[in-house]
């Protein structure tokens, strides 16, 4: 019998790319849960793929709570506030701890794989490093509301002794076709494009910190097509659980992100720097870069995705198109 799946955030960015990757792989048994209200965008990515159902948020959650809800093979949870710039706290833990653990308990009943969006703002400034081992879990200190809420449910997966039943993904800075509804939340890449085409130039944020010249923070920029295949190996091999990173392992500047997009565009680099609002500035990470050791230990020995590469097809295969 073919396996059954639901995806949380399946209108969404990686959520959309989550079933339209399960899609190739010949599987359209998959219930979407996603808001969608008046969302064009997010109404165009359901029309990029084929599922058995869509269910909204509130009535899924009715549904599970209760009880009412048939099992899945299979869950996705990518549905989730992620803002991070979001400041209403109760909203955030709701929806991205409450939620988050009510579903995951279902799951573990009903013996449904488990597999989670975390994120990578968990790590906070960055001074602990980026390793995913348990054991630096309880010590990270995210820089954001958002952060911390994603954290919560890491912690309460790790005091609970879920997470050799589970599996978190800390996503790292993900970029790719179906994010156009995310707002200020696109990827660079995304916005990039939108103001080249407009303005011939490229704004990026000046650097406040004397080791970092401007545009020379870092990132851990990761396609969205890499960040699915990490997500589906962990539902091909239901034997290796816990929380994993999902990066590539090679930190970018900004301006390399910048010139990969002008060259897609076949555009002469043009950027300016401009002031970094003041709002964000004790928060603001300058360097991120995954620790890929503990993936590539559990067998996922795929390669990734250059920015170079990845900004030439974003740009060709889809934001020129759209």
């Amino acid at each position: 019998m073919a396996k059954s799946f639901i995806v949380t955030g399946g209108a969404g960015f990686i959520g959309c790319n989550i079933v339209k990757a399960l899609n190739e792989k010949g599987n359209n048994n998959i219930i979407v849960v996603d808001d969608i209200g008046s969302d064009k965008a997010k109404e165009k990515n359901l029309k990029a793929v084929r599922f058995h159902k869509f269910i909204g948020i509130n009535e899924f959650r009715k549904l599970f709570v209760a009880g009412k809800m048939k099992n899945a093979d299979v869950i996705f949870h990518m549905g989730a506030c992620s803002s991070t710039t979001e400041t209403n706290e109760e909203y955030l833990i709701d929806n991205n701890f409450i939620y988050t653990r009510q579903l995951c308990e279902w799951c573990l009943r009903h013996n449904s794989r488990f597999i989670y969006a975390s994120s990578a703002a968990t790590y906070g400034d960055g001074s602990l490093g980026y390793s995913d081992n348990d054991m630096l879990t309880p010590q990270l200190k995210p820089l954001n509301l958002y952060g911390r809420s994603k954290q919560m449910f890491d912690l309460w997966a790790l005091e609970n002794k879920m997470l050799n039943k589970i599996v978190g993904l800390k996503y790292f800075n993900v970029y790719g076709p179906h994010e156009d509804h995310k707002g200020d939340m696109r990827s660079v890449i995304n916005k990039a494009y939108d103001q080249i085409l407009q303005t011939g130039e490229l704004k990026l944020f000046k650097s406040y910190k004397p080791d970092y010249r401007d545009g020379e923070q870092e990132r851990d920029f990761i396609h969205v097509k890499d960040a699915v295949k990490v997500s589906l190996f962990f539902e091909e091999h239901r034997n290796v659980s816990g929380i994993f990173n999902c990066g590539t392992g090679k930190a970018r500047t900004w301006i390399d992100l910048a010139k990969a997009v002008f060259t897609a565009m076949e555009q002469k680099p043009q950027i300016k720097f401009i002031e970094m609002p003041l709002e964000i500035r004790d928060k603001y990470q300058y360097h991120t870069q995954a620790d890929m050791t503990k993936l590539r230990s559990v067998g996922y020995n795929e390669p990734f995705t250059s920015i170079e590469e990845g900004a030439k097809e974003y740009v060709h295969n889809y934001l020129s198109i759209r």
